[in-house]
């Protein structure tokens, strides 16, 4: 098997039926279900002798064999790059993260991410759950959004902060500018958001997709340039969640380019108005609660000062 590791597995009464890609990633959760999917598409993952689909059900007594290919990993060094440090101890630390800022390496891209800043900023004292592409990092937001990302400092909290996101129980409040006057003055939007059926490279709300809630408030109302400011609070936490919620309902964000298609405006940006404001987290190690409030950026705060 072309000196491949080899994962093998007969598939028990308790997870008879289950997704092929959801069995393999609760049973080897050091590989995110992305990774495991690829390796299907790849080819890699038989049944009984035989390839498979990541949709395919598993059967009590089913053989399930994995090659698992050499991971080629690149060489991910520390940057001195300045960071804004809202909060930090032993544990965890939350970082005010600029707009236009990668959160972690990806291929092609290896530099000037959050995490190059963040590992010469901690140096040996990251977790490494999410593998050396990802050390601390257990949440992320998009290179054009600003604002608040927990950085854990080791596995213990790393753990701790991911059960707390999968709860749903992180306070995460975020602020932003979208198209059109919302004229009620709070509304919720609950629509299941997956890949899009039309363009695969963006999410959408669709009917098989994961359940997601985003609660939003008006802050102020810019009758005459046609904007509203508001407040977000999610509930859930899908890729893109207040982009596609917002677009969903007709107010997509401002600068969006990608759910704001054909949408002009006199204000440029670069990139989504959407800034990650407040979070707010049970402490791994001290069990108390610990908020950080990042300031609007300065672009943010220049387009509310001249907006009508």
């Amino acid at each position: 098997m072309n000196n491949n590791e080899v994962f093998e597995f007969a598939v028990t009464d308790e997870y008879d039926g289950m997704r092929i890609d959801k069995l393999i990633s609760e049973l080897i959760d050091s590989f995110s279900r992305t990774y495991i999917q690829k390796i299907i598409d790849d080819k890699k993952v038989f049944c009984n002798d035989k390839n498979v689909k990541a949709s395919f059900k598993v059967s009590e007594g089913d053989h399930i064999v994995m090659e698992i290919p050499p991971i080629e990993i690149p060489q991910i060094v520390p940057q001195d790059i300045p960071l804004d440090i809202l909060y930090e101890d032993n544990d965890v630390a939350v970082i005010n993260k600029p707009k236009g800022m990668v959160v972690h390496p990806a291929a092609g891209h290896y530099e000037n991410t959050l995490v190059n800043a963040v590992m010469y900023h901690c140096r040996d004292n990251l977790s490494g759950i999410n593998g050396v592409m990802r050390p601390g990092i257990v949440h992320r937001i998009d290179k054009d959004t600003t604002g608040s990302i927990i950085i854990c400092k080791n596995d213990n909290a790393h753990k701790d902060i991911a059960q707390q996101l999968k709860d749903h129980s992180i306070n995460r409040v975020y602020h932003a500018i979208c198209y059109g006057v919302i004229r009620e003055d709070e509304g919720d939007v609950e629509g299941p958001i997956g890949r899009s059926t039309a363009d695969r490279k963006k999410m959408a709300v669709v009917e098989n997709g994961k359940y997601a809630f985003t609660h939003y408030k008006v802050l102020k109302r810019f009758e005459e340039d046609g904007f509203t400011y508001i407040e977000c609070k999610l509930k859930t936490g899908r890729t893109h969640q207040i982009r596609v919620h917002m677009s969903h309902i007709g107010h997509p964000l401002l600068g969006d380019e990608v759910y704001a298609p054909g949408r002009k405006s006199k204000y440029k940006t670069e990139g989504q108005c959407l800034h990650a404001k407040t979070l707010g987290f049970i402490h791994p190690v001290t069990k108390e609660y610990v908020e950080t409030d990042a300031p609007l950026p300065e672009y943010f705060s220049h387009l509310l000062d001249v907006m009508k």
